[in-house]
């Protein structure tokens, strides 16, 4: 009877590692699009664990937000809904996301990088509202202009975080009169 129960638990102990392994290691081929996540707000709710000294852990957090999709090399803003295990973190600078479609312009499924440990992830699912702008951070505040336009920033600025260009280039300044190359053929 020892020995039954010592491989039912052995063997219930080897499907929780290996499906833990299964979910923490990601291809990140499969995640083609980049989201960078501009505003959210996120509630938090926790699993309260019974008995004496009970452990309380983080179960499920879930919110709104705004943030942008790189798509076959063009901008989309759009609004969204999450439902994450872990707690969602905004891009600072112009960091991304790895991303792909759940429900083409329905839901997309992120992938949050786990703290300490390279090439882990944690997914995340967004039920998102697709808009024709994008949203843009200027002098700390979040605006918002056509996707065409921003489009123009990205290219004069070689910004396309879909081909591991994840930071924008200063654009040349233009020669002034005189100067070499100033009146050189275009």
């Amino acid at each position: 009877m020892r020995r039954i129960l010592f491989l039912s638990l052995s063997g219930f102990a080897v499907c929780v590692l290996f499906s833990t392994a299964v979910i923490a290691a990601r291809n990140l081929a499969e995640y083609p699009l980049r989201v960078h996540i501009f505003q959210f707000n996120g509630y938090s709710h926790y699993y309260h664990g019974g008995g004496y000294g009970g452990i309380t852990s983080l179960d499920v957090v879930d919110g709104e937000g705004r943030a942008n999709l790189y798509e076959n090399g063009e901008p989309r803003g759009f609004d969204f809904r999450y439902r994450c295990g872990e707690r969602l973190r905004g891009n600072p600078g112009y960091e991304t996301y790895p991303a792909k479609w759940k429900k083409q312009g329905k839901e997309l499924e992120i992938l949050l990088p786990q703290f300490g440990k390279p090439d882990s992830f944690d997914p995340c699912d967004l039920v998102v509202l697709m808009k024709d702008s994008v949203y843009f951070r200027h002098n700390g505040l979040t605006g918002e202009e056509p996707a065409a336009k921003f489009k123009e920033w990205m290219v004069k600025h070689q910004y396309d975080p879909e081909k591991g260009k994840n930071e924008p280039v200063a654009a040349p300044e233009p020669a002034a009169a005189g100067a070499p190359g100033a009146n050189a053929p275009k």
